[in-house]
């Protein structure tokens, strides 16, 4: 079966990123075929599929990470608002600061709480005085469910924060510089359940104001947290669509394999 399952977004929900015929190298060997998808706003989206099948790969080039790999070539376009966000008039740094990431191990900056969320804001002139950024600072811990259990203790290293709050620090730091997207690789994967279900809530609060991408190998983590999912398989996007459609009636036997765990 050559043809990717699709099924549109509700028509009352704008579409926030549009991928179209990507395709990536790294040297010699491909890494993702054709991959036409797209990304609504205001929702969270699981890209799923077994390892090594291009569902990183694909979440990297949504805010270029793929530049920073030695011999990685990107082809296709991916647009994002209408731009592409390939355009090599467009600055990466700038890309990045409207397409925050989350990685799967937490990696706080080596410095204070305030300091790791307050250091975007600084360096993008988001706040023009001393009480400006507090308030920036504040409220991004509000928004990532942190600020009551760190609002004492904010001179402390972040470092020293449990993988949980470690990870919610991330997400704060992310969404301190008003990003529109907010890519996610498999943020759960390193922390303990109660801590996975703290930071899926927040998941779950975050998609009323943006628009998610989350890659996850936790079928039951995606079938929790998200609207819509893509399944890719060996480097091609096989199938997309709700992700209640997905999980209970797919349209590809490979779908229907990997989900109901016959391999992956």
């Amino acid at each position: 079966m050559t043809d990717v399952q699709t099924s549109p977004p509700p028509a009352e929900v704008a579409t926030r990123i549009s991928a179209r015929g990507v395709r990536v190298f790294y040297g010699d060997k491909q890494a993702l075929f054709d991959v036409d998808l797209d990304v609504p706003d205001r929702a969270v989206t699981a890209l799923i599929g077994p390892s090594g099948c291009g569902k990183s790969t694909f979440l990297r080039c949504i805010n270029r990470m793929n530049d920073t790999i030695p011999g990685a070539r990107v082809e296709g376009s991916i647009l994002l608002d209408g731009e592409d966000v390939n355009d090599r008039d467009l600055d990466p740094v700038l890309l990045r600061a409207r397409v925050g990431m989350v990685f799967q191990k937490p990696n706080p900056f080596p410095k204070t709480i305030f300091e790791n969320v307050a250091y975007g804001p600084r360096i993008h002139g988001l706040a023009t005085s001393k009480s400006e950024l507090d308030d920036v600072v504040e409220q991004a811990l509000k928004r990532a469910g942190l600020w009551k259990e760190v609002s004492d203790r904010l001179d402390q290293p972040g470092t020293g924060l449990s993988g949980g709050q470690q990870q919610r620090l991330v997400i704060a730091r992310a969404i301190a510089i008003n990003p529109e997207v907010i890519l996610m690789d498999e943020p759960c994967s390193a922390l303990d359940p109660i801590a996975t279900a703290r930071i899926e809530e927040l998941i779950d609060e975050l998609r009323a104001q943006y628009c998610i991408v989350i890659v996850t190998h936790s079928m039951a983590q995606a079938a929790r947290v998200s609207q819509r999912t893509a399944f890719f398989h060996m480097g091609k996007l096989v199938e997309t669509g709700l992700t209640s459609d997905i999980f209970t009636r797919p349209g590809d036997s490979r779908t229907q394999d990997y989900i109901t765990g016959r391999f992956g």
